[in-house]
């Protein structure tokens, strides 16, 4: 049995190297050809940020190998005989927190360089070193104290269920959506500042449109995002009462009212069109046939690990080869994805124009450093969403080259940010 998970692992492993490898090779000879969409500066800038940034991933996936191996080889046993002395629910505790602690620290080095070296290097990071071992610590209480408890109330599930993981599966799914409702107010006021939007004249505009589709919310928000990282976002956080509409600071600073208003009209598409209904069910189809698969696994398979068929060990197997299904998954889900985020342009672009959509769309391209092109393989297995260059096209905006986007948009700036009619 585990020489089957392990042939899984090497398949998953295989297609991930070879597909970010592919896209390093297509950017590294697209960058320094014609540019499309972005401008000369702006195109390679980009190709070669996401060059750097998919080396690094090359490097996490060939460490990610070893340490599986490492860990299914001798580490998972030693970390078993050193909480021999604990059971039931405290071993699975303290077998979890730790085998969560060790990854996070040998993996450290990656986070460090990504966020200290290549996000400075492109003007993106703005942590300082004491921001970072602030936020560290709030992230670490909040597992200690929050994802002890869930690992707790797993473990009692099993235990005390014969078929624990239809039990496991309502309880983590349950703890999953109550996350999502609470995400926003444990943002609030654990991490960022939310302030109400000063531009008073944005909000009326906001809330108009929030009327208009009939999302009720309970209030816009500006977040000091930047003092972390210069990218543009904005997003819908929590459930029910909990949600809000939250705006980057970068983004009020960088997009004029209407291009706002029509990222917004995009991200209304999404629940207008009951995406996020879908997203939620397809979760939890896709976490029900998970916990079915983990639930029933062979008393073989544990020892072959030298682990026994309890709590702990059923928990940790679940962690270590639910992302290669998930990764397999991936495809069809992000095309389901793709199909999303085109009607979700349309309906955007209505609501507004698709000028001032396109628009914003290549200011959250030059800002955020975003490549057009990618390589088809690796659009299939990792893209959630389409190509800019689709997305364009499907708006009508055909033109690949610069100032050739539309017959009767014409770019206005170096910058490849502004449209006029």
């Amino acid at each position: 049995m585990l020489e089957v998970a392990i042939i899984g692992y090497c398949i998953y492993f295989l297609i991930n190297f070879y597909t970010t490898f592919m896209q390093i090779d297509y950017v590294q000879k697209a960058k320094d050809g014609n540019p499309v969409i972005l401008n000369q500066g702006g195109f390679k800038v980009a190709g070669n940020y996401s060059i750097e940034s998919n080396k690094l991933g090359l490097l996490t996936i060939l460490y990610d190998f070893v340490l599986f191996f490492l860990w299914i080889g001798f580490g998972l046993e030693i970390l078993n005989n050193l909480t021999n002395e604990y059971i039931g629910w405290m071993k699975a505790v303290i077998f979890i927190d730790s085998f969560i602690i060790i990854n996070w620290l040998l993996g450290l080095p990656f986070e460090l360089y990504s966020t200290f070296v290549i996000d400075k290097k492109y003007g993106f990071s703005n942590m300082t070193k004491g921001l970072y071992i602030k936020d560290t610590l709030k992230s670490g209480v909040l597992f200690l104290v929050f994802g002890s408890a869930v690992i707790a109330g797993l473990s009692y599930i099993i235990e005390s269920f014969p078929s624990w993981w239809i039990v496991g599966f309502a309880f983590i799914f349950a703890i999953i959506i109550l996350i999502n409702m609470l995400y926003p107010v444990i943002r609030d006021k654990m991490f960022d500042k939310f302030s109400p939007l000063s531009d008073k004249e944005l909000e009326t505009k906001i809330n108009h449109l929030l009327e208009q589709v009939g999302f009720k919310s309970s209030g816009v928000f500006s977040v000091d995002a930047s003092k972390r990282d210069n990218r543009l976002n904005a997003y819908f956080g929590g459930l029910g009462s909990t949600k809000r509409v939250v705006l980057f600071d970068t983004l009020v600073e960088k997009l004029t009212h209407n291009e706002l208003l029509a990222v917004l009209g995009h991200e209304l598409g999404h629940f207008k069109n009951g995406d996020i209904l879908k997203n939620i069910a397809i979760m939890g189809v896709v976490m029900f046939a998970f916990f079915g698969i983990f639930g029933n696994l062979p008393e073989e398979l544990f020892l072959e690990l030298h682990l026994s068929n309890e709590p702990y060990a059923i928990i940790v197997v679940f962690m270590m080869f639910s992302p290669i299904l998930s990764f397999f998954l991936m495809p069809l889900i992000s095309a389901m994805s793709r199909h999303n985020e085109y009607a979700a342009d349309r309906f955007g672009s209505d609501l507004q124009t698709k000028d001032d959509l396109v628009s914003a769309l290549l200011k959250l391209a030059n800002e955020n450093k975003s490549f057009p092109l990618s390589h088809p393989l690796y659009i299939f297995f990792h893209y959630s969403h389409p190509p800019l260059v689709e997305r364009f096209k499907a708006l009508g905006f055909y033109g690949a080259g610069i100032g050739q986007i539309k017959d009767d948009v014409a770019l206005q700036s170096d910058c490849g940010v502004d449209f006029t009619k």
